[in-house]
């Protein structure tokens, strides 16, 4: 019984997402595989109704995610990308009071990647924007040199 325990705790799977704590909704998407690396700056203020976020991410098939709410502490109601990057994907979801964005960059893609993230407060307020630099890096090669 020792053994398998030992063993179990050699496989450190750490949860995609926030899962909000104790007593919150299964996320509906902690599938999803996060990144070996993902570093995301503050959200900081770069004109009217428009943040900017940096993140480094590697190419390995996992995403990299901001977390953000409205000003009241909600999630946006509505979303959207445009433009959408150009070497990889973006994924808008609201899950427990939050609104993620996650970018997973194409396999073995390094550079940079841009996109804009739409977030719509809804009746007549205006929209806002998060504008995302995501730094790219490949995974390394074993053997390569």
């Amino acid at each position: 019984m020792m053994t398998t325990g030992i063993l179990l705790a050699g496989c450190d799977n750490k949860p995609a997402v926030n899962l909000g704590g104790i007593g919150a909704p299964p996320n509906p998407y902690n599938y999803m595989k996060l990144s070996g690396q993902c570093q995301v700056g503050d959200l900081t203020a770069a004109g009217q109704n428009t943040k900017s976020a940096t993140m480094q991410v590697r190419s390995d098939d996992g995403y990299c995610a901001i977390e953000t709410r409205m000003s009241g502490g909600h999630p946006y109601p509505s979303f959207g990308v445009s433009p959408a990057p150009e070497h990889g994907k973006a994924f808008i979801y609201n899950y427990n009071d939050h609104t993620y964005v996650t970018y997973t960059p194409n396999t073995s893609y390094s550079g940079q990647d841009k996109f804009r993230v739409v977030l719509i407060r809804g009746g007549s307020e205006p929209r806002e924007y998060i504008d995302v630099t995501a730094t790219v890096t490949a995974p390394a090669v074993p053997g390569a040199k």
